[in-house]
């Protein structure tokens, strides 16, 4: 069974998984760099090969893994305390609620103070509207 939050709830969940959320957005763009990084040293590899060095790649490969391991322990904390994470980049998270007898989702993204929109279970962020 899905936890569900009032919003009271949710948005004391949001106070405590900000610093989570900043970091997992943190390591997803490390993430992606790491990755620019890596085909950028395979390009050149496949170009010529030049002055590489073994250690450049395994550096690369070793930090893509890192940034991923720690992307990984976010959403795993994130994901213990009953969010729902829709977007790493944006670090976009929905929270299961009910309003009016409907299931709904509390919509809340990195920036924000405290959550003010919601959705239906079947909309995304596009089609969120404000709580009041």
């Amino acid at each position: 069974m899905e936890r569900t939050f009032t919003l009271e709830e949710a948005n004391a969940a949001v106070a405590r998984l900000r610093p989570v959320v900043e970091r997992m957005v943190e390591h997803r763009q490390n993430l992606l760099a790491a990755q620019h990084r890596q085909t950028e040293l395979l390009t050149h590899i496949a170009g010529n090969g030049g002055d590489m060095q073994p250690s450049d790649l395994r550096e690369a490969a070793a930090s893509i893994q890192a940034e991923a391991d720690a992307i990984a322990v976010c959403a795993e904390q994130i994901s213990d305390a009953g969010a729902q994470i829709k977007s790493l980049e944006e670090g976009l998270l929905d929270f299961p609620s009910s309003r009016d007898g409907e299931d709904v989702l509390l919509c809340w993204k990195l920036g924000e103070e405290e959550i003010s929109y919601w959705h239906g279970l079947d909309e995304g962020f596009a089609a969120r509207k404000p709580l009041y």
